[in-house]
């Protein structure tokens, strides 16, 4: 359903029929899919008599399908003045032309999916989702420094090879993902745990504007729904379900990462990750998914070989940090970057490694935090920053 300035009445009642099949407490996407496919179409679903409805489900079920939610009409109102705010807006119910192809292939499909951006399906639009290669990047939303360029990096170059990062616009490494693909040319994904009337977190707000113009925002959840705790995992599987595969920059052990992760396995789909320090928290998730059978990568070039993609040379050249061999790069490596190695150091261990005074090696940490090769953390720690 796309934006006209009105809905013509018989598409009008349509969407209601979908919206209180959304709304009914105590019916799921179970439930729905089965009436669905019991009476064909959500409208003819509220039109059943109560033997017909009982025949489906259970009492509970028919009972809670003849009472109509308090807040439908209040719903139905919001949406409508959504959809005509703008022709860069739709609603893709199960089964309707502009739903996602690659969604009909997963376990759980959701019912309905609010979709914002320049890739909403209309006449004059030539590039859609279904016409993209999508890959789901994912991570920490505390990545460390190193975790944060990686994902930026990859991204960017997946966009310049012509790839559509998919991610959930959290903090950190999905904010990274979505940045870095944008960066690269090409197009990005954000899948949402709220109304798509509302921006979460509030500091992606610049960052969901930039996706929408280059991209989409999708959500399963009706306009005004609030960032609640249960809906980011939910959404997960729409991000692995839209991808070809999934790849994990930096996670714990208990994170969302690697329930996409698990769930993207479950569709079939492939499992990246990226290896880190046995010493850091944030590595151990991807540690245990390669562990699990991901596979490992170490450059972005890992990930599209393995999905039979070769990077073109216009992205290699504009991701190649210097043209350099290793050991030409080593001979001009700084030695403090040497003696920093890639887990962190405390200065205390530095001045031991390199036997500098304490000012030569405050000056020098301080030249390369300002040149982005050494990040500073709590604690007194510092690390070194790579080129992904």
């Amino acid at each position: 359903m796309s934006a006209p300035s009105a809905l013509p009445m018989t598409e009008m009642g349509e969407l209601q029929a979908w919206l209180r099949l959304l709304l009914t407490p105590g019916v799921g996407n179970d439930s729905a899919r089965k009436l669905l496919a019991a009476f064909g179409s959500a409208p003819a679903i509220f039109e059943q008599s109560a033997a017909a409805l009982r025949a489906i489900g259970s009492a509970r079920l028919m009972q809670a399908i003849q009472t109509e939610p308090a807040e439908l009409k209040t719903q139905l109102a919001s949406t409508l003045a959504w959809l005509a705010a703008g022709a860069d807006r739709c609603v893709a119910t199960l089964g309707d032309a502009h739903y996602p192809a690659a969604l009909l292939n997963i376990p759980d499909p959701p019912l309905m999916l609010f979709m914002l951006g320049s890739l909403v399906p209309r006449a004059e639009t030539h590039v859609t989702l279904d016409s993209l290669s999508c890959l789901a990047m994912v991570g920490s939303r505390n990545p460390t420094p190193q975790g944060e360029v990686n994902a930026r990096q990859f991204a960017q170059t997946f966009g310049a090879a012509g790839w559509c990062v998919v991610s959930g616009m959290a903090l950190g490494v999905d904010g990274a993902a979505h940045d870095g693909a944008l960066m690269g040319g090409g197009h990005t994904v954000a899948v949402v745990g709220t109304g798509l009337d509302r921006v979460y977190p509030k500091k992606h707000l610049n960052l969901a504007h930039r996706i929408a113009e280059r991209g989409l925002i999708i959500s399963e959840f009706p306009l005004g729904t609030p960032p609640l705790t249960a809906n980011f995992p939910r959404r997960n599987r729409i991000i692995s379900g839209l991808s070809h595969g999934t790849l994990v920059i930096e996670a714990a052990l208990q994170s969302g990462s690697l329930i996409t992760a698990r769930l993207a396995a479950e569709q079939g789909k492939d499992v990246f990750a990226i290896p880190g320090s046995i010493h850091s928290p944030q590595s151990r998730g991807c540690h245990l998914l390669i562990k699990q059978g991901a596979k490992l990568v170490e450059s972005a070039q890992d990930v599209l070989e393995e999905l039979r993609l070769p990077l073109s040379f216009a992205a290699a050249e504009a991701t190649t940090v210097d043209d350099m061999t290793p050991t030409e790069a080593e001979k001009t490596e700084s030695p403090l970057l040497n003696a920093l190695g890639f887990d962190a150091a405390s200065l205390d261990a530095l001045q031991a490694r390199t036997g500098w005074p304490t000012a030569q090696l405050l000056a020098q940490l301080l030249a390369l935090e300002l040149s982005g090769e050494v990040a500073r953390l709590p604690g007194g720690l510092f690390v070194r920053i790579a080129s992904a």
